[in-house]
C-alpha cells in the first residue's frame, strides 16, 4: 500500500496534489482553496474563471486534477472537460463541482461520460450552496482520483476458479459508491440484459440516479430505471435505488418489489440495507460489492455469507477506492474477488435457464 500523501516521503517532504480550480464564482474559487490548501496535501495551482482558461491553464500547468464547474461562460464545464480530455496530456482526474438541481445532476452525469471521474455536489439537504459538505467529500475524491490506489495484499486474493459453482439467483444487489457510475457502465454492457432482478445502491445525492439510469441505458444496452416506493422488482429489469434515500427488497407478488425508506446511516443509499433485506427476504440472491470508499456493503455482505449466498467483489487492483471491496471481504470470508469481467461473465453463467444446465466456468 503506497504511503498516507500526509506523512511524506522517506526523505520528509510532502508529494501535494495539484489541482486547477475552475468556476465562474469568485467567492466559490477563494472558498474552493482554502478548502483543499487547508488539508496540507493538496496544492491550488490556477485559478480558471470559464473553460477557455481552463483549458489554456491546464495545458500550460499539466495538474494532477481539475475542479470543473458546470455552468460558466464563453465555454462551459461540459466542453471544457470534452476539451481537457482530448487535448491534454497527461490527463487530469476531472471532478465536477454542480449544483444540487435536475440540470445539475443532469450535466453532472454527461459529465462522466465524456471523461470526468467523479462530481461533487455544491448542496446539501442543509444549505443551497454547503461548503462543509464540499470540505468532507472533495479531498477524499481528489486524492481517491489523483493518487495511487490501495490494493489488497496479494496472500489474500482469490481468483475467479476459486468459488466457482452453480447457483441461479432470483435478485442480485449491488454496492458501489466512488468510480461506481463508470464500473457500473462497465459491468451492464458486458453482462447485457439478464432475467434476475438488479437492484444497484449507488451513493448519489437526490435528483441525480434519474440522470445516472438515464446514461446507463443509453451505454449499455440495458433498460435501467430509477426506483420508487412499491416499484415492481419484474424480470430484466435494473433498477437504481434513488439517491439520498435507501432501498429495501420486500415480497411482492409475484417476485419482489422495492420499497424506498430512510434508514440511519453515514451514506445513501445504503448498501447495508439493501444486501441486509435481500438477505432477509430472496430465496437465491446475489451481491455484487464495487469500488468506493468506506465500508458500507460490508454488514450486508456479511448477511448473505451467513445465509450462503455469493458474493462478488471487485478486485481491489482495478478500484478507484478498494475499501468497500476490502471492507466486505474482511466482514465475510467467503466472497470471491473478481475484475468486473470476471463478475458479468459469473453472473452471466449462473443467469442461464436451469434446463440449459448452466454453471459457472
Amino acid at each position: 500500500m503506497p504511503p498516507d500523501p500526509k506523512q511524506g516521503n522517506p526523505m520528509g517532504h510532502v508529494t501535494p496534489i495539484r489541482v486547477l480550480v475552475v468556476d465562474d464564482q469568485s467567492f466559490m474559487r477563494i472558498a474552493l482553496r482554502q478548502i483543499l490548501e487547508a488539508e496540507g496535501d493538496i496544492r491550488v495551482v490556477g485559478e480558471a474563471r470559464n473553460g477557455v482558461e481552463a483549458l489554456t491553464l491546464a495545458r500550460e500547468l499539466k495538474p494532477d486534477a481539475i475542479t470543473l464547474d458546470v455552468e460558466m461562460p464563453e465555454m462551459d464545464g461540459l466542453e471544457a472537460c470534452t476539451r481537457i480530455m482530448s487535448e491534454v496530456i497527461p490527463r487530469p482526474a476531472i471532478i465536477m463541482v454542480s449544483a444540487h438541481t435536475q440540470l445539475g445532476a443532469e450535466a453532472a452525469v454527461q459529465a462522466l461520460r465524456l471523461g470526468a471521474v467523479d462530481f461533487v455536489s455544491k448542496s446539501s439537504v442543509f444549505a443551497k450552496t454547503d461548503l462543509a459538505h464540499i470540505d468532507s467529500e472533495l479531498p477524499p475524491k481528489l486524492r481517491a482520483w489523483a493518487k495511487r490506489r490501495p490494493v489488497m495484499p496479494a496472500s489474500a486474493r482469490t481468483t475467479a476458479a476459486d468459488h466457482a459453482r452453480s447457483w441461479h439467483p432470483d435478485l442480485i444487489v449491488i454496492a458501489a459508491s466512488t468510480g461506481g457510475p463508470q464500473a457500473l457502465t462497465k459491468l451492464l454492457a458486458a453482462l447485457g440484459p439478464i432475467r434476475p432482478p438488479i437492484v444497484i445502491a449507488q451513493h448519489m445525492p437526490e435528483f441525480f440516479t434519474a440522470s445516472l439510469a438515464q446514461a446507463l441505458t443509453q451505454d449499455t444496452g440495458c433498460e435501467v430505471h430509477e426506483g420508487a416506493h412499491r416499484y415492481a422488482l419484474a424480470p430484466y429489469s435494473v433498477t437504481v435505488v434513488p439517491g439520498a434515500r435507501d432501498g429495501v427488497i420486500a415480497p411482492a407478488r409475484p417476485g419482489y418489489e422495492l420499497r424506498v425508506i430512510k434508514v440511519e446511516a453515514s451514506v445513501h443509499p445504503s448498501a447495508d440495507a439493501l444486501f441486509e433485506s435481500a438477505a432477509l427476504v430472496a430465496s437465491t440472491p446475489v451481491g455484487v460489492v464495487l469500488t468506493g470508499m468506506g465500508e458500507d456493503g460490508a454488514k450486508g455482505a456479511a448477511a448473505l455469507r451467513r445465509k450462503g449466498v455469493p458474493v462478488l467483489v471487485q478486485d481491489p487492483e482495478t478500484c478507484i477506492v478498494g475499501g468497500m471491496p476490502q471492507a466486505a471481504f474482511a466482514a465475510a470470508p467467503g466472497c470471491e474477488i473478481l475484475t468486473i469481467e470476471q463478475i458479468a461473465a459469473r453472473l452471466a453463467a449462473w443467469s442461464l435457464p436451469v434446463d440449459l444446465g448452466a454453471s459457472a466456468t
